[in-house]
Formats: structure tokens, C-alpha cells, sequence
């Protein structure tokens, strides 16, 4: 379109186009707002009021008149902060669990150099292509580990793996 053949109506329908985005980015800032608060306010219940409130009636489950069944299970948490990335690596090497950390070695090549992308890395290095190496445990690998480890009664560093355990209630619905 040209200016010189803008109308008014082309004008007032681009108008109302720009206020119609601007309601709905506002309204999507609003709603994933209300979605974080709406997950913290989960988050609190489930984890624990909930198992709290259980706890001080003794139960660990509870099921409901409609048949709705509530269960509180010990939940497990863990992570490796890149601070401590490489002393929790050296931890598990040191006891026995290298096997849980992916070593990814990784070579940027420019467009059709495929052949060169199959060479070996010390090959690489031989030639002088940059390298970039990564080190990391899988974060469902490292919960599935930890959690493994505490319920053997192993002493492991909680703080270099960034462990938490707490409480998790569970509702299933009735049918």
C-alpha cells in the first residue's frame, strides 16, 4: 500500500489492529503471571500443607467418600550448580560413579566439511580445529542416583549435589 492511497478506513482498521495486540500482550503477561502464582500456591499445598496436615494425623494416605485416594511420598530433588560442577564430577569419579557423567566433545565445521566431521578429536587437534568440551550428569540421572544412594544409607555430599528431600502429596481422582 502507499501512502498516497492510505485512507482513513485503512488507517482505523491498522489502528485497531495495534490496540487489539497491545490488549493481548498484556493479557498474555497477566495470565503467565497468574500461572506462576497459581503453580508457587500448588507447589506449597502439595508439598507441604498438605503432607503436614496428613503428618499430624499420622497418615500417609487418605482415601476420600468419592473415591478420590491422597498419598504422601517422600520426594527427592537434586542438582549440580556449575560452581560446584567440577567437585561433584571429581566426588563421583572418586566413588566409583564416572559412569553417570556424560563427557560430550563437541567441533563446529563449515559448510560441507562432513568428511572432517568424522575424524577423531585428537586428529582435530593435530589439525588445529577448536574443540569444545562438556562435562555434565543428566539431571533425571543425578535424581535417580541420589535418590538410589539415600535409600542405601549412603553418606553423599547433599550440599555438592544440591539435594532436597521433602514431601509430595498425590491425588487420584475417583471414578
Amino acid at each position: 500500500m502507499q501512502l498516497s492511497s492510505v485512507d482513513n478506513n485503512d488507517l482505523r482498521q491498522v489502528s485497531g489492529l495495534v490496540r487489539q495486540q497491545l490488549l493481548l500482550e498484556q493479557r498474555v503477561e497477566d495470565l503467565a503471571a497468574d500461572l506462576k502464582k497459581a503453580q508457587a500456591d500448588l507447589a506449597h499445598i502439595s508439598g507441604e500443607a498438605l503432607p503436614a496436615a496428613l503428618a499430624e494425623h499420622g497418615l500417609t494416605e487418605l482415601k476420600m467418600a468419592d473415591g478420590s485416594k491422597i498419598t504422601v511420598a517422600t520426594m527427592i530433588s537434586a542438582s549440580i550448580t556449575k560452581e560446584k560442577a567440577y567437585e561433584a564430577h571429581d566426588w563421583l569419579r572418586s566413588n566409583g560413579h564416572a559412569d553417570l557423567i556424560k563427557n560430550t566433545v563437541s567441533v563446529s565445521f563449515g559448510k560441507g566439511e562432513d568428511e572432517k566431521a568424522a575424524a577423531l578429536i585428537s586428529q582435530l587437534d593435530a589439525q588445529g580445529w577448536a574443540t569444545d568440551q562438556k562435562e555434565a550428569v543428566h539431571p533425571s540421572t543425578l535424581k535417580a542416583f541420589c535418590k538410589e544412594q539415600i535409600e542405601r544409607g549412603t553418606d553423599i555430599p547433599s550440599e555438592l549435589f544440591g539435594i532436597y528431600i521433602g514431601q509430595k502429596t498425590t491425588i487420584k481422582k475417583g471414578k
